[in-house]
């Protein structure tokens, strides 16, 4: 079996599921190729699982014409059982190559599907997503496949590095800065609890804007803004709780970090994290935007070792049984082989 993936994304949830994916993959003797952007951080966590190519698309450049021929020279040498395109962009980029299934993987609710005509499958991580894509239209194969998360014990990162001290709580939070991940929610929940620290991990457009809130409302001794960090996992490790405070989320793979690290976890009650969480059981739900709703589940946790553990029991039992890297694998290698994901 050879899989040939084309992935333009940049740094997020959706990269990181793309590396847990291709490293799964190669475990379990699928090669593969890969053709991404120039100068990802992540591509090292990749290159010991196949050939990767760089390059970029746009939509109309020269360079497009350049990679598509690229493309041919690369699928002719390489003469894959599978294309796999990750996102719009990739996607807009399949070749019509008709001796390979071919496979689109939408991270998010299509506004069209214009940017699909040359696939063949499209691969949704929820079934609202899917019931999306077919009220739009889509007529061929579509498959609902879930994320999982490849979160190993990690040593906890120490908390003088971010000024923190030893015994305070630190609250988590992860993902690009974007108006949609409500990071702006959470820095003024944080406002409201009472010997609560912040970290942040990630970065993107709305950073400045971040920034200037935590000065206003008098956080910037307990806010800190970490950056990308590509092992999340050491940050997540030294943290008491993690959080999704998206006011819409599809289905991250933020949701599933948390329990991957065994944190307890809280979460705006958004599309995917509503699919995938169980208020009370595996998680503490509040909804999207409420500043005083997501202050009182901190302070819950922060006062409640008790809930605090049920919860990171809770998690675990949900990503044994729902969200495993082995059930989500083979549920893509089943696709690759038979066009189905269901046994």
């Amino acid at each position: 079996m050879k899989v040939m993936h084309i992935h333009f994304g940049k740094e997020g949830g959706a990269e990181r599921f793309f590396v847990n994916l291709v490293n799964a993959l190669h475990d379990r003797g699928i090669e593969q190729r890969a053709l991404i952007r120039p100068d990802r951080s992540w591509r090292k966590d990749i290159e010991k699982c196949g050939e990767v190519y760089e390059g970029t698309f746009r939509r109309i450049s020269i360079s497009r014409f350049v990679l598509s021929a690229r493309m041919r020279g690369i699928l002719n040498d390489f003469q894959p059982d599978v294309i796999m395109s990750w996102q719009l962009r990739a996607s807009r980029f399949m070749p019509r190559y008709d001796n390979a299934r071919r496979i689109s993987r939408l991270g998010d609710y299509p506004e069209h599907l214009d940017y699909y005509r040359n696939s063949e499958t499209l691969v949704c991580i929820t079934p609202d997503i899917a019931k999306r894509v077919r009220e739009l239209g889509w007529t061929r194969g579509v498959e609902v496949i879930a994320n999982f998360t490849r979160s190993v014990p990690s040593e906890p990162i120490a908390r003088e590095a971010l000024q923190t001290p030893a015994d305070a709580f630190v609250v988590i939070g992860m993902g690009r800065f974007v108006r949609r991940k409500g990071f702006d929610v959470l820095i003024k929940a944080i406002a409201r609890t009472r010997d609560a620290y912040l970290w942040l991990l990630g970065d993107g457009p709305e950073r400045e804007n971040l920034e200037k809130l935590t000065e206003e409302l008098g956080l910037r001794d307990r806010v800190r803004f970490a950056g990308w960090q590509t092992n999340a996992y050491a940050y997540l490790a030294s943290a008491d709780v993690f959080t999704v405070t998206s006011l819409h989320e599809p289905l991250g793979n933020v949701c599933l970090e948390g329990w991957g690290a065994k944190k307890p976890t809280i979460s705006s009650r958004a599309e995917g994290p509503s699919w995938v969480m169980t208020d009370g059981k595996d998680a503490l739900m509040v909804d999207c935007g409420d500043v005083e709703g997501l202050a009182n589940a901190i302070a819950r946790l922060r006062d409640e070792p008790a809930l605090r553990a049920a919860l990171i029991g809770g998690g675990q039992d949900t990503l044994t049984n729902r969200f495993s890297e082995e059930a989500i694998t083979q549920a893509y290698i089943r696709l690759f082989e038979t066009g189905k994901s269901e046994p």
